[in-house]
């Protein structure tokens, strides 16, 4: 039973990626297809035509480069958070969830004024650094409650050795916290790439410098293509969404195996 259900939502997922992927093989000019079906002939010259529509693959190494330099620093700014307010008493670390869950409350569009004027008057406005700041915050209020709720779980004792033998907190969090929930970290490894990878608002909203657009800009920008060049388009999904799903089969496969070993 549980086999079954697991095939049925794996193709769930799976379908609309290999619908994408055919599409993307289609040559371009011909009429869009009605119903689903494979294209007469098959080619990958969409994919070559994305570099002369505009700077696509610019895009996407500027993707590559913020989400190179957001994840890991997000990761560990929510975990050096989690790691505070799972050390502080209970009442302290009430306060500290309370004011998470009231961050992650508010949309993200309510505060685009407020940091447009923030990076305008910080002079940040003209670079890629509005793409990062969310990094300094761990990304997502979501980050630094999990981490929390994990450092929480792990035994007193953890934290008494530690303690007597002479270590340092931040010696604890990287010796002896950090190692035994990797998966826990790899798996808001995953949450916050995903975030930050298929990030659509940021660099639309504070970042009008072209040369600082991101790969969902470039995919944006194809579907402005007329109707026949539609392959083009999907060729630029296709070279969007094979990167994530690389980066979260290898970041999920390493959380899944964390956490047999930390059972």
């Amino acid at each position: 039973m549980r086999s079954a259900v697991a095939i049925a939502v794996a193709a769930a997922f799976v379908a609309p990626l290999g619908l994408l992927l055919v599409g993307s093989l289609r040559p371009e000019g011909l009429p869009p297809p009605r119903t689903i079906e494979l294209p007469p002939e098959p080619t990958l010259a969409n994919y070559g035509r994305l570099g002369d529509l505009g700077p696509f693959w610019r895009s996407f190494g500027t993707s590559v480069w913020v989400a190179a330099v957001a994840v890991p620093a997000s990761i560990l700014v929510a975990s050096w958070a989690g790691f505070a307010a799972a050390r502080l008493p209970r009442n302290g670390a009430l306060v500290v969830v309370a004011g998470a869950i009231l961050a992650l409350s508010v949309p993200a569009t309510a505060l685009a004024v407020g940091r447009a004027v923030v990076y305008r008057e910080l002079g940040l406005s003209g670079g890629p650094w509005p793409l990062l700041a969310p990094s300094l915050l761990g990304t997502t209020p979501i980050a630094v409650l999990v981490f929390a709720w994990r450092y929480r779980t792990l035994p007193p004792s953890v934290y008494d050795l530690a303690r007597e033998t002479g270590l340092s907190p931040v010696a604890t969090w990287w010796r002896v916290v950090v190692p035994l929930t990797w998966s826990t970290t790899a798996g808001l490894a995953t949450l916050v790439f995903v975030a930050t990878w298929g990030n659509v608002l940021d660099p639309l909203f504070f970042v009008p410098d072209p040369r600082w657009a991101t790969l969902p800009l470039a995919v944006r920008s194809l579907a402005a293509l007329p109707a026949p060049s539609q392959p083009v388009m999907l060729a630029g999904a296709v070279v969007a969404t094979a990167p994530a799903i690389a980066v979260v089969w290898v970041l999920l496969r390493r959380a899944a195996s964390g956490f047999g070993r930390e059972r």
